[in-house]
């Protein structure tokens, strides 16, 4: 079994055990309704050594909670990643925010921006992922009775503590799986986790700008920007221009 997968059940066991209160009405796991499509995408795309991880914070509502792929915007990890099947989902879902797995018509923004990035940077997959492999801190995506989504760093501390201590777990045995020179987090919160949950000596840590519309820094051309704070940080992306790329 590929190891990342074998860290992945572990921590969705880990999470399953916990429990959050008001606020929080609804609590999704897509490592466990969507493992099928979760797993898939950790043995075709994390079974080599990349140059770098990249670390989003938690699943949005229409990318990983409805493929289970980080940032899955649901088209592209159809048509790019190659990546479908069937999402059971938990019988317990919030009115406003179904599970509709690949048949959910809403996109998810950052994770449109992240893998047309990633899609017009390299061209294909696989020469995206000999360089990058992208995983979320933490697993769950948390919905208060609104539908309003509650981002883990919002959570109290009894709450955070034990969340962020298996989710530090998972990063920190998936970085040494992976043995990346750099782990970057994309936006704040996940390069404060890299930080945190990782001590290796000669792992470079950086972050880049997250890709939500809700920032306006993101809205004014987020892909020149995410590629220029990578070379900022080391990591050069050279524009396409060979037949491999086509």
């Amino acid at each position: 079994m590929n190891k990342l997968v074998q860290i992945s059940r572990r921590l969705a066991r880990s999470v399953d055990s916990l429990h959050f209160a008001s606020p929080v009405t609804h609590v999704y796991n897509p490592l466990n309704y969507a493992r099928a499509t979760h797993e898939e995408y950790l043995a075709k795309y994390g079974c080599l050594k990349p140059e770098a991880v990249l670390v989003g914070m938690n699943p949005g509502p229409y990318g990983m909670v409805q493929t289970g792929v980080p940032f899955g915007e649901i088209q592209l990890v159809k048509g790019w990643l190659r990546i479908e099947g069937e999402i059971r989902p938990p019988k317990d879902q919030h009115p406003k925010r179904p599970i509709q797995g690949f048949s959910c018509s809403r996109s998810e923004v950052s994770g449109f921006r992240l893998w047309t990035w990633a899609k017009d940077s390299f061209g294909k997959p696989e020469n995206f992922f000999k360089r990058f492999m992208v995983l979320n801190y933490c697993p769950l995506c948390f919905m208060e009775d609104s539908g309003r989504n509650r981002t883990p760093d919002k959570l109290p501390a009894a709450e955070r503590e034990p969340l962020f201590a298996a989710c530090d777990l998972a990063l920190r045995l998936s970085i040494q799986q992976l043995q990346p020179r750099f782990a970057i987090g994309i936006g704040a919160f996940a390069a404060k986790r890299i930080r945190a949950a990782t001590s290796f000596g000669n792992l470079i840590i950086g972050q880049i700008l997250h890709p939500s519309p809700a920032s306006p820094k993101a809205n004014k051309g987020w892909a020149a920007q995410a590629t220029h704070e990578l070379a900022s940080i080391g990591i050069k992306i050279k524009a396409r221009n060979n037949a491999d790329f086509k």
